[in-house]
C-alpha cells in the first residue's frame, strides 16, 4: 500500500448522530404538580418551561440565565437489567427543582419514565447507590451478599432513599452536606465547612469532615484515614482536614481521589472497611492520669455536630440526638457493639476549657492530620494536646454508645509537587480508562491549565493493592472515556475531537452532521462511501485529497484564550475563515460507546464511536494477536487497525474480514496490491461470483452488453517474485501471529456455525505457511480443505538474511496442533503432547481437551486444578523447550465408576458455563463423548444438582424442581387460585380453599372429603328435630325446641377446632382483602316448616358469654388457613382488625393463629403493645400464646419481658401488683415454656417449679381455676427442660424430680425459697389447706412435667414412681383420672418399650385390678366387701386409656397398622362398654373421657391419612348429641376428625420431642364441661397441635402438563433395633413416613424417569420440597401413558411394538410419534420428513431411513442424536457422490467410530450392556462399511496412483484432490515427510511394513490398503 496510507492523518467517523435533550426536562413540563406555578413566579424566563414560541427550545435556552441553569442537572449510566443479561441502553437521572426523574431506554424503544420523585425541598443531588444488605460486617462475606439497589435524593436537611423493591427510607443529616458519593459499600458524605470553624482555636479539636452510611438504617459514622507518615509508621485517625475535597470516587477499584486546596495536590486513596484494630486505635484514648471522670462517649461528636448543624446558635438545632436520628431503628444495628472491649467503652476523653454553654466536646486526641508534613504552611499547625490537662469541664455521659467508624481510606499516591502550581488546579473531571491492551489509567482534567493528566496504575501481583506509575500530560479542554472500546475522547484546545487509547493517539473524530467551517475550498467534501472502499486501499483520488481532508474536517473554535496554543499552521489558516459557526464546547455523559457533545450554541448532540470490529471472526483474531504481542506493539497494531476500520465510509460487515487481512498483511510487510487474493476492487468485482451470474443472465444478453474481459495483468505480476518489507511493525512477529491464528482456526473448527469464517481464515494461513515454508501446516490445511488449498500458489520470498530477525517463539511447534487429531489419539489410547491453548480465546479447545481427559482417560484431576498436563498455556514469557515437552503417555485410569465420571464431567461443564446451545454447535463427533456422559447422568441423576446441570442433561423435571427451590416461598403449582368470592351465593363455610385436585388424587374412590366438610361446617343453621306430642302446649314446644338447639349448639361450638385442623395452611391470602372468617351460626331450623329457632328469644336461660371461646376458636381456624409461605406484613394484620366489638374474640384467635404459622413475628412491637394495653382478655391470651409459639425455643429477650409482665412470679417482689386476668396468666406461663423450650434455663425452671404449687393468696387471689395454672406451670417446666432427663446442668440443687414427685403424691409443703417467700407467708383466709400440698391441684402438672423432662430417656427409676398403685389401700388415695396421666407419663419415659399390641396395653394394668375388675357386659355385679368395685373399674378404664394414648404418641403420624388395629379394638370396646347395662358403675362420664382419649390416639396414628374406619367412628360420635355428650367430648371427637384429615391430607404429625410437648398441651385428656370452662386446662392450648404438624405429602407433578399425577415411589427405611433396612413401594401422592427413619426415596420407572432423593446426605432438600406443597416434578418417559389413563400399563406403545423387533421400523407410523414425545422439533420432523407424499418412488428409501432413525431416537430417548444421524447419512452420501469439499464431517464420523471402539467405552459396555447412545443400532456398521467401499472403489479406479504421487511428494491432479484428502484423513495416513524416516524402499513383506509403521501409529486396516502401493505389487490386498 502506498506510503500516503501510512502518513495520512487518519480520521475516525462517528456514527449515529442525534440531537440530545435530557428526557427529564420534557417530562417536567407535563408533570402535574405545583412546580410549574412556583417556577413561573420565581423566574423571569418562564420560556424554559413553555417553549412553545417560535424560538423553540434553543431560543428559550439562551434566555435562561446562569442562575437558573444551576437548577437542572442530569447523569446517565449504562442500563442495568433486572434479570442480569447484557443490555445496551442508557438510563438517565434528571434533577430539577424538587423533582427527580429516572428514565430508562431499551434496545427497542426510546427513553421512558421509570420513576419520578417529588420531594419537599429543592433537590441538591440525586444518585444511584447499591447498599449491601447484610448483618455480618466482615469483608469476606461481602461477595455473596444481596444488594439493594437504591436511588438517593439529597436535600438540605435529609436524604431520601428509594429502593427498587419499593422500600423508602429517610435519614436526617446531622450536618450540612456538601457532596454525596456512592461507594461499593454505601454512601459517603462530605460535610460542608463553615468559615467560623476554620481555623479552630487551640482548645477545641476539629470535627471529621467525611462520613459514611452503609445502609439507610445505619448510623452515619465518621471516616477513618490511614496515611503513611514520613518515617514509615502510619497513623490512623478521623478525616478532619477541611482542605481535603473529594473530586472522584470509583467503586471498582474502590478508590477515592482527593484534592488538597491548600497545597494544590491530588491524592488517591483506597477505600475499604475498617479493621477492628483500627477501630480500637481511634476509639481509645491515652490514659495518662485517667481517672474515671474523664470517660465520655461520642456524645462529644453529637453535641459538636448539633452546634454546627445550622451554622448558627447551637440551641436552634433540630437534631436532638445524633444516635436516634433514624426513623426506623434496626434491632441488630451493629453486632460489634455488643462485644466491645473495655478499653473502647471508655471511649473518649474530654477536651479542656470550652464554654459549658456549648457543651461541646471533641474526639479524643484526634490529631489534625496533615498529608505533607514536610511542606507545612504556617497557617496549618498540627494541634495536639493532652486531653486531661484540665478536667474541670468534664462530665460523664455514659448513656450514648460510641460511634464505631466503618470505612477507612488508605493513602496510595500523591502527585509530585512542581514549582509552577497554580492555586486553583483542582480537577474538574476524573475518570478511569483502559487502553486496548487492558492497562488502566486514572485521568484527571485540570481545566485551568488545559491539561489531562493520565496516571497508569495496575494491581500488585498479590492483588492486594494498586501501584501507580508516572503522569503523562495531554493538552485538552475536555475529555471522556469510551468504555466499550477501551479508548477516550479528548477535546483539544483548538476544538478538535481526538480519540486516544491510554496515552496513544488514535486519530481525529469526524462528525458527519456538524456544519463544516466555511472554507474557500468548497467542493472537496469527503468522498461518499463507495462499494470499492470495502476491499482494498483507497484509490489514487485519495492521495490528492490527503492534505485537504484534514482542513475540511477540522472543528472550528473561535475561543482563543491562549494564543500560544496556535502552533499548528493549518489551524491558523483555518481561523481566518471562521467568524461564525458552532464548535464543540464540552463532552459529557459517556455511556458504553456513546457520548454527548455540548455545542457552543447550547444544543447537544449524542454520537456513537464505532466499535473495534463487528464480525466475530475479526474480533477473535484481534484478541489472539493482541494476546501474543508485546503491549506497545499490540497497541500500535490495534490503533492502526482501528483507524483503517473506522475511516469515514467504513466497511460493511461482509468486507470487514478483507479489510482486516489487508491491514494485517500490510503491517507484516506484504505489498497487498500485488497479492492475487487481496486484489484491487475492480478486479475483485470482475472475478466475483456475482459478476459471473450477471453475465450469464438473460437480461444481459437482451441488452447486448459485451462481456468484460478480466484483465490479463495477473500473470506478469506473478512472474516477478514478491518480497516482504522487513521494516514493518509486525514483521518480526509473523511466526507468533501465524501460530496463534492457527490455534484460532482449530478453535473455530469446534463451532459448526463458523464454517464461513474458517474458510476465510484458511486462505490467510496458507499464504503465511507457504511464505514461512511450513510444509506440515500446508499439508494439514490441505487435508481439511482440499478444494481451497491448491498445491501451487503465489509465494513471497523472505530473504535469508531477514529470517534472522523473525522471532520464533518457544511455543511454536513444527507439527501443527490439531484438535481432532488430539481427540482421536485419546480415543485410541495413544499419547499426545499437551494441547496448546490461548487462555480466554480458545476456551472451546480447552473445554474439549479437559472433558475428553476426564471422561475418556478417566483422570479426575484434569478439571480440578488450573494447570493441567493436557494443556500448555501459551504466554509471551519463554517456556520450557520443545525437548522437555515429550509426549506423556496417557494411561486409562478407571479407579472411579463411569457414572461418577459422567457426573463430574457434567457438573464441571455447567460450572464453566457450558450450555445446551454450546453443545449443539460442537461438531457431532467431538460432542459424542459429552453426550454419552449426559446420557449416563440422565438415567440416574442426583436430586440436589443445581438447575443448570439438570438443564444440560435434559431433565426438565429436575431443573424445574431446582428452579422452584431457588424461588422465594410463595404460591406453588398446587395452591388453588380460587378467588374467595366464588361461593358467595352459599355461605362461606371456611373450607372452599382446599386443593381439590390433590385431594381427589389421594382419595379417588369415594366422597369422604365432602363428608368431612359436612361434619365440620359451622356456618349453616342446624336441623332441630323435635316431635310435638299432643300433650305439649305450643309454648312448651318452643322451649323444648330451644333446649334441643342448646344441646346441638354445644356441638356446633366445638367444630371450629377441628375445622382449623382440616384446612391447616391451605390458603394464600390476598394482601388487599381482609381474611374471610366464616360466621359461627348458632341458630336452627325446625322441620317440617323450616322455621328458625333462635337462642336469643328469652324463653330459656342461656349461659352468659357462651360463645366467646367458640368465636375465639373460629378465629384461630380461619387464621390457620394461611400458609406459612404467604406474603403478609404488619399492615395487613392490623388491617384485619374488626370494626365491631363483638368480633374481638375472633380477632384474638386470628392473632394466635398467625403466631402458630410464624407470621406474627412481622407484627410491629408497637402494635403488640397497643393490643395488650387494651386489656381485652382474649386478645391478650391469643397474642401472648401466638408470639411465644412464633419464637419457639429462641429465649428471645423482648418476648420474655412481654410475658413476665403477666406473671407475678417473674416480677421483682416489690413491684406493683398488676391485676392480670387469670387466664392471661396461664397463657403467659405456657408462653414462657414455649419461648424457653428445650433450653433448661435455670431461673425459669426454678420459678415454674415453685409455681406448680403456688398457694392461694390471703386476699383470695389465685384461688379460682388454680388447677389450670398449676397444670400450665407443669407443662411449661416440662418444655423448658424437655428431654434433658437427669443431666440438667446446674440444677441439681433444685431437686426437680423429687419436688415434682412430692407435688404428685402429696406431703408436707417445703419452705418456700426464693424471692417471693414474703408473698406466701400468711395463708389464705378462706381456703384451709394447711401445710400439706393440695395434690388435686398439683398432681397433673407435676406428672406431665416429669413425663416431658424424662421423655424418651427410658429411665426406669423415675418410671417406677409413676406405676399405678397395686394395693386397694393405695388406690383409694389417687383420683382415677390421675392414673391416666401417670400411665401416659410412664410410657412416654419408657418410650422404647411401647409395643403396638393389646397385650402390652393390658400389661400396664396392676394385677389387683386385672383380677377383680368386672367385665362391663355382665348383668350381675359380684358383691364384695373389701373391694370398692367402682374405684377398681374406673382405675381400669383410665389406665387402659392412658396406655392407648401413649401408643398414639409413640406412633403419631406413622400409619402403623398394628398400632391402628390395637387402638381400633379398644375404641370398639369402649363403645360397647358405654351401652353395657352396668356402665353406671364406671360412670358414663369416665367412659366418654376414655373413649375420647382412645379416639384421639387413633387419629394421631392415622393423622392426615383420612382412614375410613376412623372416619366412621367420628361420624357416629358426631351424631350423638344427648345425655353425657357435653361440649368437651364434642371437642375431642372433632379434633380427632380434624387430625385424621390434617391440612387436607398434606400434613402429618411428628414424634420429635417438641412435637410431643405440643401435643400433650393440645390433647390433654381432661375436656371442658361447657364452652366457657377453663378450670382444668386453658382451651386456647388445644391449638398448639400446629407445632407438631409437619408437611409430609409428596405430590408428583407432571412437568409437561403441570398437573398432579400418580407415580410409583420406592421408600427405603434405615435399619433400627426393631427391623432391618427395608423397602416399601408407595403410590404417590402419599404421606411419607418421618424423614429421619428413611434412607432414600426413589421415583421408580418404567413410566417416569427415575429420580433418587438420597436422605443419607441430609434431609434439607426433601424438607424444602415438602414445605413447598410437596411438589416433586416427574417426567413421563417416551411412549408411556400416565397411571390415570392406563392403570395396568398395557397400552404403552413399547408394549405393542416390542413383540416384533425387526419389522417395527416399517410398522412405525410417524403419526404415532406424538404419544412418545412432546418435543415440537421432533413432531415437525415427523410431519415434514417422514410422511410419504405423491411421486416419491425414488425417495421412499430415504423416508424409511428417516422414520427408523426417528423411531430409534425416540424410543431410546436420545432425540438429541437425530441431527448427528442425519449429518452422518448426508456425509456418507456426499462421499459416495465424490462431492466432499471439506473433510470435517469425515473426521466426525471417524471420531464417532473411534469412540465406540475405544477401551473406555468397551469397559462401560461390560458394566451396562443395554445402555448408551446408538446402542442397538445397525446404523454405525453400515456407515463404516459404506465409507470403506466408496474409498476402496476410488482406489481401484485410479486413486492408487494419486496416493502414490502424494506419498512421494509430487503434486497430484486437481480433480482427485478432494477424494485423496478424504482417504488420507479417514485412514490416518501419515504425511510424506514422516515416511523417509522409516525407510520404506527396501521393504519386501507386509510384516516388515507393519513393524515399520508401528511408530507412526497407523491403523492396520489402512496399512492393508497402502501395502500394494508401497510394496509395489499391483493387486490390492483388500477388495
Amino acid at each position: 500500500m502506498s506510503n500516503v496510507y501510512e502518513e495520512r492523518a487518519t480520521m475516525i467517523a462517528a456514527g449515529d448522530l442525534q440531537e440530545f435533550v435530557p428526557f427529564g426536562r420534557d417530562h417536567c413540563k407535563h408533570h402535574p404538580n405545583a412546580l410549574n406555578l412556583q417556577l413561573r413566579q420565581l423566574q423571569p424566563a418562564s420560556e424554559l418551561w413553555s417553549s412553545d414560541g417560535a424560538a423553540g427550545l434553543v431560543g428559550s435556552l439562551q434566555e435562561v440565565t446562569i442562575h437558573e441553569k444551576q437548577k437542572e442537572s442530569w447523569q446517565l449510566r449504562k442500563g442495568v437489567s433486572e434479570i442480569g443479561e447484557e443490555v445496551d441502553y442508557d438510563e438517565e437521572l434528571y434533577v430539577a427543582g424538587n423533582m427527580v426523574i429516572w428514565s430508562k431506554g431499551s434496545k427497542s424503544q426510546a427513553l421512558a419514565v421509570y420513576k419520578a420523585f417529588t420531594v419537599d425541598s429543592p433537590v441538591q443531588q440525586a444518585l444511584w447507590c447499591d447498599f449491601i444488605i447484610s448483618q455480618d460486617k466482615s469483608e469476606k462475606t461481602y461477595s455473596s451478599d444481596e444488594v439493594e439497589k437504591c436511588i438517593c435524593i439529597l436535600q438540605s436537611s435529609c436524604i431520601n432513599m428509594h429502593s427498587i423493591e419499593g422500600k423508602d427510607y429517610i435519614a436526617s443529616l446531622p450536618f450540612q452536606v456538601a457532596n454525596v458519593w456512592p461507594t461499593k459499600y454505601g454512601l459517603l458524605f462530605e460535610r460542608s465547612s463553615f468559615s467560623h470553624e476554620v481555623p479552630p482555636g487551640p482548645p477545641r479539636e476539629p470535627l471529621p469532615t467525611m462520613f459514611s452510611m452503609l445502609h439507610p438504617l445505619d448510623e452515619i459514622t465518621p471516616l477513618v484515614c490511614k496515611s503513611g507518615s514520613l518515617f514509615g509508621s502510619s497513623r490512623v485517625q478521623y478525616v478532619v482536614d477541611h482542605a481535603m475535597k473529594i473530586v472522584f470516587l470509583s467503586t471498582d477499584p474502590s478508590i477515592v481521589m482527593t484534592y488538597d486546596t491548600v497545597h494544590g495536590l491530588h491524592s488517591v486513596w483506597t477505600l475499604r472497611r475498617v479493621k477492628t484494630e483500627e477501630e480500637n486505635v481511634v476509639l481509645k484514648f491515652s490514659e495518662q492520669g485517667g481517672t474515671p471522670q474523664h470517660v465520655a462517649t461520642s456524645s462529644s461528636l453529637t453535641a459538636h455536630l448539633r452546634s454546627l448543624s445550622k451554622g448558627d446558635s447551637p440551641v436552634a438545632s433540630p437534631f436532638q440526638n445524633y444516635s436516634s436520628i433514624h426513623s426506623q431503628s434496626r434491632s441488630t444495628s451493629s453486632p460489634s457493639l455488643h462485644s466491645r472491649s473495655p478499653s473502647i467503652s471508655n471511649m473518649a476523653a474530654l477536651s479542656r476549657a470550652h464554654s459549658p454553654a456549648l457543651g461541646v466536646h471533641s474526639f479524643s486526641g484526634v490529631q489534625r492530620f496533615n498529608l505533607s508534613s514536610h511542606n507545612q504552611s504556617p497557617k496549618r499547625h498540627s494541634i495536639s494536646h493532652s486531653p486531661n490537662s484540665n478536667s474541670n469541664g468534664s462530665f460523664l455521659a455514659p448513656e450514648t454508645e460510641p460511634i464505631v467508624p466503618e470505612l477507612c481510606i488508605d493513602h496510595l499516591w500523591t502527585e509530585t509537587i512542581t514549582n509552577t502550581r497554580e492555586k486553583n488546579s483542582q480537577a474538574s473531571k476524573v475518570f478511569i480508562t483502559t487502553d486496548l491492551c487492558g492497562q488502566k489509567f486514572l485521568c484527571f482534567l485540570v481545566e485551568s491549565q488545559l491539561q489531562l493528566r493520565c496516571v497508569k496504575f495496575q494491581e500488585s501481583n498479590d492483588k492486594t493493592q494498586l501501584i501507580f506509575g508516572s503522569i503523562t500530560n495531554i493538552q485538552a479542554k475536555d475529555a471522556a472515556p469510551v468504555e466499550k472500546i477501551d479508548t477516550m475522547l479528548v477535546l483539544e484546545g483548538c476544538g478538535n475531537l481526538v480519540l486516544y487509547t491510554g496515552v496513544v493517539r488514535v486519530g481525529k473524530v469526524f462528525i458527519p452532521g456538524l456544519p463544516a467551517p466555511s472554507l474557500t475550498v468548497s467542493n472537496t467534501m469527503p468522498r461518499p462511501s463507495t462499494p470499492l472502499d470495502s476491499v482494498s486501499t483507497p484509490n489514487p483520488l485519495s492521495k490528492l485529497l490527503g492534505p485537504l481532508d484534514e482542513v475540511v474536517l477540522l472543528s472550528p473554535v473561535p475561543e482563543l484564550r491562549d494564543s500560544s496554543k496556535l502552533h499548528d499552521s493549518l489551524y491558523n489558516e483555518d481561523c481566518t475563515f471562521q467568524q461564525l459557526g458552532t464548535y464543540i464546547h464540552s463532552i459529557r455523559d459517556p455511556v458504553h460507546n456513546r457520548v454527548t457533545l455540548e455545542l457552543s450554541n447550547g444544543s447537544m448532540v449524542r454520537i456513537t464511536i464505532p466499535e473495534i470490529a463487528t464480525s466475530e471472526l475479526v474480533q477473535t483474531c484481534l484478541q489472539a494477536i493482541k494476546f501474543i504481542l508485546p503491549k506497545e506493539v499490540a497497541v500500535q497494531m490495534l490503533v492502526k487497525w482501528y483507524s483503517v476500520h473506522s475511516a469515514p465510509g467504513g466497511p460493511s460487515y461482509h468486507s470487514e474480514w478483507n479489510l482486516f487481512v489487508t491491514c494485517l498483511m500490510n503491517m507484516m510487510g506484504y505489498n497487498t496490491d500485488r497479492l492475487a487474493w487481496t486484489r484491487n476492487d475492480w478486479e475483485y468485482l470482475l472475478s466475483s461470483e456475482y459478476h459471473r451470474n450477471v453475465e450469464s443472465h438473460l437480461l444481459n444478453k437482451s441488452l447486448c452488453l459485451s462481456p468484460l474481459e478480466v484483465s490479463q495483468t495477473r500473470d506478469e505480476d506473478f512472474s516477478q517474485n514478491l518480497s516482504l518489507d522487513s521494516s514493518t511493525l509486525l514483521f518480526t512477529h509473523i511466526p507468533a501471529i501465524f501460530f496463534v491464528l492457527h490455534l484460532v482456526y482449530e478453535e473455530l473448527k469446534l463451532n459448526t456455525l463458523m464454517g464461513e469464517g474458517i474458510r476465510s481464515l484458511v486462505e490467510l494461513l496458507v499464504q503465511l505457511a507457504r511464505d514461512l515454508k511450513l510444509e506440515p501446516y500446508i499439508d494439514h490445511y490441505y487435508r481439511d480443505y482440499p478444494t481451497l488449498v491448491r498445491t501451487t500458489g503465489q509465494v513471497c520470498t523472505i530473504d535469508q538474511g531477514q529470517t534472522g530477525f523473525m522471532h520464533h517463539p518457544s511455543f511454536f511447534t513444527s507439527e501443527p496442533p490439531s484438535i481432532y487429531q488430539w481427540v482421536s489419539s485419546c480415543l485410541k489410547g495413544e499419547g499426545m503432547p499437551p494441547y496448546p491453548y490461548l487462555p480466554g480465546i480458545c476456551e472451546r479447545s480447552r473445554l474439549v481437551v479437559l472433558s475428553i481427559a476426564l471422561y475418556i482417560l478417566g483422570d479426575e484431576s484434569s478439571v480440578s486444578d488450573e494447570s493441567s498436563q493436557y494443556l500448555s498455556r501459551i504466554s509471551i514469557a519463554p517456556q520450557k523447550s520443545q525437548a522437555e515437552q515429550e509426549e506423556n503417555r496417557f494411561s486409562f485410569k478407571h479407579s472411579t465408576s463411569v457414572s461418577s465420571l459422567a457426573e463430574r464431567l457434567v457438573v464441571w461443564m455447567t460450572n464453566v458455563g457450558f450450555t445446551l446451545r454450546d453443545l449443539e454447535t460442537l461438531p457431532f463427533g467431538i460432542a459424542l463423548p459429552i453426550r454419552d456422559a449426559i446420557y449416563h447422568c440422565r438415567e440416574q441423576p442426583a436430586s440436589d444438582w443445581p438447575e443448570a446441570v439438570c438443564l444440560l442433561i435434559g431433565r426438565q423435571d429436575l431443573s424445574k424442581q431446582a428452579c422452584e427451590g431457588n424461588l422465594p416461598k410463595g404460591k406453588s403449582v398446587l395452591s388453588s387460585d380460587v378467588p374467595s368470592g366464588t361461593e358467595t351465593e352459599e355461605e362461606d363455610d371456611g373450607m372452599n380453599d382446599m386443593n381439590q385436585e390433590v385431594m381427589s388424587l389421594i382419595w379417588s374412590e369415594d366422597l369422604r372429603v365432602q363428608d368431612v366438610r359436612r361434619l365440620l361446617q359451622s356456618a349453616h343453621p342446624v336441623r332441630v328435630n323435635v316431635v310435638q306430642y299432643p300433650e305439649l302446649s305450643d309454648h312448651e314446644f318452643i322451649e323444648e325446641k330451644e333446649n334441643r338447639l342448646l344441646q346441638l349448639c354445644q356441638r356446633t361450638m366445638a367444630l371450629p377446632v377441628g375445622r382449623g385442623m382440616f384446612t391447616l395452611f391451605s390458603y394464600h391470602p390476598v394482601p388487599t382483602e381482609p381474611l374471610p372468617i366464616p360466621k359461627l351460626n348458632l341458630t336452627g331450623r325446625a322441620p317440617p316448616r323450616n322455621t328458625t329457632v333462635d337462642l336469643n328469644s328469652g324463653n330459656i336461660d342461656v349461659p352468659p358469654n357462651m360463645t366467646s371461646w367458640a368465636s375465639f376458636h373460629n378465629g384461630v381456624a380461619a387464621g390457620l388457613k394461611i400458609a406459612p409461605a404467604s406474603q403478609i406484613d404488619s399492615a395487613w394484620i392490623v388491617y384485619n382488625k374488626p370494626k365491631h366489638a363483638e368480633l374481638a374474640n375472633e380477632y384474638a384467635g386470628f392473632l394466635m393463629a398467625l403466631g402458630l404459622n410464624g407470621h406474627l413475628t412481622k407484627l410491629a412491637t408497637l402494635n403488640i403493645h397497643d393490643y395488650l394495653t387494651k386489656g381485652h382478655e382474649m386478645t391478650s391470651i391469643g397474642l401472648l400464646l401466638g408470639v411465644s409459639a412464633a419464637k419457639l425455643g429462641t429465649m428471645d429477650m423482648s418476648i420474655t419481658r412481654l410475658l413476665s409482665i403477666h406473671i407475678p412470679a417473674l416480677l421483682p417482689p416489690t413491684s406493683t401488683e398488676l391485676d392480670v386476668p387469670h387466664n392471661v396468666q396461664v397463657a403467659a406461663v405456657v408462653g414462657i415454656g414455649l419461648v424457653y423450650q428445650g433450653t433448661a434455663h435455670r431461673h425459669t425452671a426454678e420459678v415454674l417449679l415453685a409455681e406448680i404449687g403456688r398457694p392461694p393468696g390471703p386476699e383470695m387471689e389465685y384461688c379460682t381455676d388454680r388447677e389450670s395454672y398449676s397444670l400450665a406451670a407443669g407443662l411449661a417446666l416440662g418444655m423448658v427442660c424437655l428431654g434433658h432427663g437427669s443431666n440438667l446442668i446446674g440444677m441439681s440443687d433444685l431437686n426437680v424430680p423429687e419436688q415434682l414427685y412430692q407435688y404428685m403424691v402429696g406431703g408436707h409443703r417445703r419452705f418456700q425459697a426464693g424471692m417471693h417467700r414474703e408473698k406466701h407467708k400468711s395463708p389464705s383466709y378462706q381456703i384451709k389447706e394447711g401445710d400439706t400440698i393440695n395434690v388435686d391441684v398439683t398432681c397433673p402438672g407435676a406428672t406431665l412435667a416429669l413425663a416431658m423432662i424424662y421423655l424418651k430417656t427410658n429411665n426406669r427409676s423415675i418410671a417406677d414412681w409413676l406405676r399405678a398403685p397395686d394395693t386397694m389401700y393405695l388406690l383409694d388415695f389417687v383420683k382415677p383420672e390421675f392414673l391416666l396421666l401417670r400411665t401416659l407419663a410412664r410410657c412416654l419415659i419408657l418410650w422404647d418399650d411401647i409395643l403396638p399390641n393389646s397385650k402390652w396395653v393390658d400389661s400396664n394394668v396392676p394385677q389387683i385390678i386385672r383380677e377383680n375388675s368386672i367385665s362391663l357386659s355382665e348383668i350381675e355385679l359380684p358383691c364384695s366387701e373389701d373391694l370398692n368395685l367402682e374405684t377398681l373399674s374406673q382405675a381400669h378404664v383410665y389406665i387402659i386409656a392412658g396406655a392407648c394414648l401413649s401408643l398414639g404418641f409413640r406412633f403419631a403420624g406413622s400409619e402403623n397398622l398394628s398400632a391402628f388395629n390395637c387402638l381400633h379394638k379398644f375404641a370398639k370396646d369402649f363403645m360397647t362398654y358405654l351401652s353395657a347395662p352396668n356402665a353406671s358403675v364406671t360412670g358414663p362420664y369416665n367412659l366418654e373421657t376414655c373413649l375420647s382419649a382412645v379416639l384421639l390416639s387413633l387419629a394421631m396414628v392415622m393423622a392426615g391419612s383420612g382412614n375410613l374406619k376412623v372416619l366412621q367412628l367420628c361420624r357416629f360420635l358426631h351424631m350423638k348429641t344427648g345425655g353425657e355428650m357435653n361440649y368437651g367430648f364434642h371437642l375431642a371427637h372433632h379434633m380427632a376428625l380434624g387430625l385424621l384429615f390434617l391440612g387436607g391430607g398434606r400434613y402429618s404429625l411428628s414424634t420429635s420431642n417438641s412435637s410431643i410437648a405440643a401435643l400433650l398441651c393440645a390433647l390433654y385428656p381432661h375436656f371442658p364441661a361447657h364452652s366457657t370452662d377453663n378450670r382444668y386446662h386453658l382451651q386456647a392450648l388445644r391449638h398448639l397441635y400446629v407445632l407438631a404438624a409437619e408437611p409430609r405429602l409428596l405430590v408428583p407433578v407432571d412437568v409437561d402438563t403441570n398437573t398432579p399425577c400418580y407415580a410409583l415411589l420406592e421408600v427405603t427405611y434405615k435399619g433400627t433395633q426393631w427391623y432391618e433396612q427395608t423397602k416399601e413401594e408407595l403410590m404417590a401422592p402419599t404421606l411419607l413416613p418421618e424423614l429421619h427413619l428413611l434412607k432414600q426415596i426413589k421415583v421408580k420407572g418404567p413410566r417416569y424417569w427415575e429420580l433418587l432423593i438420597d436422605l443419607s446426605k441430609g434431609t434439607q432438600h426433601l424438607k424444602s420440597i415438602l414445605a413447598k406443597d410437596g411438589v416433586l416434578y416427574v417426567k413421563l418417559r417416551a411412549g408411556q401413558l400416565s397411571y390415570k389413563e392406563d392403570p395396568m400399563g398395557w397400552q404403552s406403545l413399547l408394549a405393542q411394538t416390542v413383540a416384533n423387533r425387526n419389522s417395527e421400523a416399517r410398522a412405525f407410523k410417524p403419526e404415532t410419534i406424538s404419544a412418545f414425545t412432546s418435543d415440537p422439533a421432533l413432531l415437525s420432523f415427523a410431519e415434514y420428513f417422514c410422511k410419504p407424499t405423491v411421486n416419491m418412488r425414488q425417495k421412499q428409501e430415504i423416508l424409511d431411513l428417516f422414520s427408523s432413525i426417528l423411531y430409534e431416537c425416540v424410543t431410546q430417548e436420545t432425540p438429541e442424536m437425530l441431527p448427528a444421524y442425519i449429518a452422518m447419512d448426508q456425509a456418507v452420501r456426499r462421499l459416495g457422490r465424490r462431492e466432499m469439499s471439506e473433510t470435517s464431517e469425515l473426521w466426525q464420523i471417524k471420531l464417532v467410530l473411534e469412540f465406540f471402539s475405544s477401551r473406555s467405552h468397551q469397559e462401560r459396555l461390560q458394566n451396562h450392556p443395554k445402555r448408551g447412545l446408538f446402542m442397538n443400532s445397525e446404523f454405525l456398521p453400515v456407515v463404516k462399511c459404506t465409507i470403506d467401499n466408496t474409498l476402496d472403489q476410488w482406489l481401484q479406479a485410479g486413486g492408487d496412483v494419486c496416493v502414490h504421487t502424494y506419498l512421494s511428494g509430487q503434486p497430484c491432479e486437481e480433480s482427485q484432490l478432494s477424494m485423496l484428502a478424504c482417504f488420507l484423513v479417514y485412514h490416518s495416513v501419515p504425511a510424506p515427510r514422516h515416511l523417509p524416516a522409516i525407510g520404506l524402499e527396501g521393504s519386501t513383506s507386509f510384516a516388515e511394513l507393519l513393524f515399520k509403521f508401528k511408530q507412526l501409529k497407523m491403523p492396520v486396516r489402512a496399512l492393508l490398503r497402502l501395502a500394494p502401493l508401497l510394496l509395489g505389487n499391483p493387486q490390492p490386498m483388500v477388495m
